[in-house]
């Protein structure tokens, strides 16, 4: 790959579930016409992994770092990039498209989250698309269980958000982790006020703490409480979910288990939205 000042370099290992090999091949070429068609990639590539046969690289070559935040805000991008999730297991194991701007100890937190023992990004010895590259195609060895290992922990991101939650009125403590398309999670918890009406749940902070950060792209939300039962979003919620999310996967569970998984739409059919505001 080519390479400029401005272009920058993003990896995404996708492992493909079982008998949707097709699908994914479908989805990647889709979202490489869709890439490079609206200018946000200078090359999209697929690269298989010789040692695992449903291993596959996406690489993605960005224009410029704009680029590749335009691309987050695209509604086509964000489709394709739900349907990939659909298909098999997405990490993102290099983002050369995040912004710059963050600190230090935001970097850490951001790959703590990705990956609990914060090790994989200092296994990145070479910079540069050559050196990625070389990377990637170089690690035979990684395969699905390892793959697992470094999906980021929704669950466990919902169950340490729900303990910051200030639940002082009704002692019902809950925790939410928003996934988006990028890989990054952001989470939430719920905060009470004593007129009650103010009251802000775990899930809408999450989205609106994604949302005033830049993010326009989500694929799933983890919602944790201590219930037996699971314990699904308020309408309010679904209300919000949808709206800045659509058709998001959305898991349940509570301090020790999960509960349940469910598409938004089927917790919240027949939404409204703004394509009923346009109808004549």
């Amino acid at each position: 790959m080519g390479a400029s000042d401005e272009t920058r370099l993003s990896v995404v290992i996708v492992n493909v579930r079982p008998g949707r090999e097709g699908d994914f091949l479908a989805v990647a070429d889709r979202l490489k016409e869709t890439l490079e068609r609206q200018q946000y990639c200078v090359e999209v590539r697929t690269i298989r992994d010789e040692g695992v046969d449903s291993c596959f690289y996406e690489v993605w070559q960005w224009v410029n770092a704009d680029a590749a935040r335009r691309s987050h805000a695209d509604p086509e991008v964000n489709e394709l990039i739900t349907e990939l999730h659909r298909v098999g297991l997405v990490t993102h194991a290099i983002n050369g498209a995040r912004e710059r701007s963050l600190t230090e100890t935001d970097e850490r937190r951001v790959l703590i989250e990705w990956n609990r023992r914060a090790g994989f990004d200092r296994r990145i010895g070479s910079a540069g698309p050559q050196g990625i590259e070389r990377r990637v195609l170089a690690e035979r060895r990684l395969g699905p269980r390892r793959q697992w290992e470094r999906t980021p922990d929704i669950l466990g991101a919902a169950r340490r958000a729900r303990e910051n939650a200030d639940a002082q009125f009704s002692h019902f403590k809950v925790g939410a982790a928003l996934e988006t398309t990028e890989g990054t999670i952001v989470t939430g918890c719920n905060i009470e006020n004593a007129t009650y009406g103010l009251t802000i749940c775990a899930e809408r902070v999450a989205m609106f703490k994604a949302l005033s950060e830049g993010h326009r792209g989500f694929t799933r939300i983890a919602v944790v409480a201590d219930t037996q039962s699971p314990t699904p979003p308020c309408g309010a919620c679904r209300q919000i979910l949808w709206e800045f999310g659509g058709n998001l996967e959305v898991r349940l569970a509570n301090l020790t288990a999960e509960t349940g998984t469910f598409q938004l739409k089927d917790l919240l059919p027949f939404p409204f939205d703004a394509r009923l505001l346009s109808q004549p």
